[in-house]
């Protein structure tokens, strides 16, 4: 069995350190992990598998030797050094936008597409992170009844705009407590003109404005979503909100299935049994998902199914998922996993 090389691009960034994290436990066959970070980070150690690393500068000769990498630093950085790796005989699972809605890219999330992997050409996208949770839970009702219609509202945690963000928000919360004057430097997006503080409050924006008054979060959202189910005849429109929670996205999600045998019940079942699913739906005892129970798992959690009162092919639920695991480095670290036992990395 062949033993791979491994590079993290961002290594230092909140869900590069999640993607070590994620490969010390992985099944892969791993041989090296070589972290890869910006120039003012170069030098610096980190701890990986007990082992003390030097953080290397992200160069194009980096990815001399390298198997697989794994990109997390921003979409700048993938579309320039994601082609750079890819030349050196590497496997790119790019964790930005920079390739999702590229056609000849793949867009993955292993529990619902790894068949896409088979048309790789070097660079494989991971979704956005709200996109992946809702795709683990739709995807068994899709297969099972067909859908003709989603309507998204999220609820998405503070670490999704980065380690900066959830700073910010807590000191916000501190001196909010306390009466003294605060900032809001940050949200609801860094590159647009008017912030707004996160702390006890709640900011439906995520990303700046584009077409149509969406944002091109809620874009994501929706043209992601028919790439990864290959359907663009699925009628899809997304909110999406951040709030003041550090780790784990919330999603109430209204779907409208194609066969209306489907009941409460069945899709429960369906969902039992779904790769990567925890049904958590027990109204009689208050059990239903939570992002803070959610934090540092793999699983994506869904509860709160019930049937819609005026539409008869009509469901309503409640998604939950860690946004740095499974919505960033788990994904990127299965569609790894799913490579290797796919046959699909080459032994150089």
């Amino acid at each position: 069995m062949s033993k791979y090389t491994i590079a993290v691009v961002g290594a230092t960034g909140a869900v590069g350190t999640k993607m070590i994290e994620m490969l010390e436990n992985s099944t892969l066959p791993i041989r090296k992990i070589k972290i890869l970070a910006s120039k003012r980070s170069a030098g610096k150690k980190m701890m990986v598998n007990g082992l003390e690393l030097m953080i290397e500068e992200t160069t194009p000769e980096a990815f001399d030797g390298i198997d697989i990498a794994l990109f997390s630093a921003g979409g700048s950085v993938s579309q320039q050094f994601a082609p750079e790796a890819v030349k050196r005989g590497a496997i790119v699972i790019d964790n930005t936008s920079a390739y999702r809605m590229d056609p000849t890219v793949p867009l993955v999330v292993p529990e619902v597409n790894p068949e896409a992997l088979r048309g790789h050409a070097g660079i494989i996208a991971n979704p956005n992170c709200s996109t992946i949770q809702m795709m683990v839970a739709l995807e068994p009702i899709r297969k099972k009844y067909g859908l003709n219609r989603i309507i998204v509202s999220t609820y998405q945690a503070v670490s999704g705009a980065g380690i900066a963000a959830v700073k910010e928000m807590k000191e916000q919360a501190q001196q909010m407590l306390n009466d003294e004057p605060y900032e809001a430097n940050i949200l609801p997006s860094a590159g647009d003109k008017k912030h707004y503080p996160i702390s006890f409050n709640v900011l439906p924006q995520i990303d700046l404005f584009a077409e149509e008054g969406y944002t091109f979060e809620e874009w994501k959202m929706m043209n992601e979503t028919k790439k990864i189910m290959s359907d663009n005849e699925i009628k899809i429109s997304a909110t999406c909100v951040r709030v003041p929670v550090v780790s784990g996205h919330s999603e109430s999600v209204y779907i409208e299935v194609k066969d209306e045998s489907a009941s409460v019940n069945a899709i429960k079942e369906i969902l039992q049994s779904a790769s990567g699913v925890e049904l958590q739906d027990d109204p009689s005892t208050q059990i239903y998902p939570t992002p803070l129970e959610a934090e540092g798992k793999k699983e994506t959690f869904v509860g709160r199914i019930r049937k819609d009162r005026d539409i008869k092919n009509g469901y309503h639920m409640w998604i939950v998922s860690d946004n740095l695991i499974k919505g960033a480095a788990w994904n990127s670290v299965q569609i790894a996993e799913k490579l290797h036992s796919m046959g699909l990395v080459k032994d150089k």
